[in-house]
């Protein structure tokens, strides 16, 4: 038996349940001891975005640990290992078995409280940044939402790589965060449009949008010819007006992307280039995941209700186990 969060109508209580049955091929089991929260555990609580088929229903989407248990096929590590991984669900618990292709050994140097803050958006981060929108060095990303724990990842990791970024957020604490991380422009949501401010900036080659909705037309006002918008969220909204003709004469993409519904080899290599390119930059110290706050289990309820009313700076973490 094991632990988990199971959501009961409205409510979330931290209950026994039934432990996988047989550890798969290529899988590992992590005994968890941090796991996180993300918007899209509160999206999948509301019931607008569920698991992909076979995933665990259970929310959670990442977490820190040590290797439990190690399925047939899988070399890169020994139990008692301290790990992170990115999960497809199943972190609110106190065990989970996850493909070895997702799971990383925490930075030398690092405790499992900040491991815990770096699977998904640095994961994520570097996905969109690199993969998705193929950022070639120099080239300026536009980020919404910019404070969120993504969004702190998202600004380290362009910063270093050499890819300035303008940020927008919804107040002025969090934009003087958002400029102590590298952030080079700032623009508080609060005073209206964005559109004036980036193009004195300079305009930009991409941006990360997990807004969507009335945002499209006014990212694509701001874009550079070749541009790209990565669209990660729908915080504003699933429909949108779109400059077509824009679009056509600038060569302007619009680019759809999720992280989870990806397959396990898709996930491997984008864990792996992290492991390559980011994790240095980790154990170097020059860039961090940024922590808000941290919340026991039992208090996963304040901690979403925290989350959804926009409060923190960075991620906020789910204390499991010692």
């Amino acid at each position: 038996m094991m632990k988990a969060i199971k959501v009961t109508g409205d409510s979330l209580i931290w209950e026994d349940c039934a432990s996988y049955e047989e550890l798969q091929a290529g899988h590992v089991a992590i005994d968890i001891v941090w796991s996180a929260v993300n918007r899209a555990d509160l999206m999948q609580r509301a019931g607008v975005y569920p698991p992909p088929p076979g995933a665990s229903e259970i929310l959670g989407l990442e977490v820190s640990g040590r290797i439990a248990a190690i399925g047939k096929a899988v070399t890169d590590f020994e139990l008692g290992d301290e790990v992170c991984a990115l999960l497809t669900g199943g972190g609110y618990a106190t065990k989970v078995a996850v493909p070895a292709a997702q799971v990383l050994p925490v930075p030398k140097g690092y405790s499992l409280k900040t491991a815990a803050a770096i699977p998904e958006v640095f994961a994520t981060a570097w996905l969109n940044l690199y993969q998705e929108a193929d950022l070639q060095p120099g080239e300026r990303v536009l980020l919404h939402a910019a404070a969120s724990g993504l969004g702190t990842a998202v600004i380290q990791i362009a910063t270093a790589f050499g890819n300035p970024v303008f940020a927008t957020a919804g107040g002025e604490e969090k934009l003087e965060a958002c400029r102590k991380l590298g952030a080079t422009g700032t623009w508080n949501r609060k005073d209206g449009s964005f559109v004036d401010a980036v193009k004195s900036w300079g305009g930009v080659d991409m941006v990360l949008d997990p807004v969507g909705g009335s945002y499209i037309k006014e990212n694509q006002r701001v874009l550079n010819v070749d541009g790209r918008i990565v669209l990660i969220g729908l915080m504003g909204g699933r429909f949108a007006e779109a400059d077509l003709g824009l679009m056509l004469v600038k060569r302007h993409k619009l680019i759809g992307s999720t992280l989870r519904s990806r397959s396990v080899a898709d996930k491997g290599r984008v864990l792996q280039e992290l492991y390559r390119h980011v994790w240095p930059l980790l154990v170097a110290g020059q860039i961090e995941p940024l922590i808000d706050s941290t919340w026991p289990i039992e208090q996963v309820e304040e901690a979403m209700a925290y989350v959804a009313d926009n409060k923190n700076t960075g991620k906020v973490l789910l204390k499991i186990a010692e």
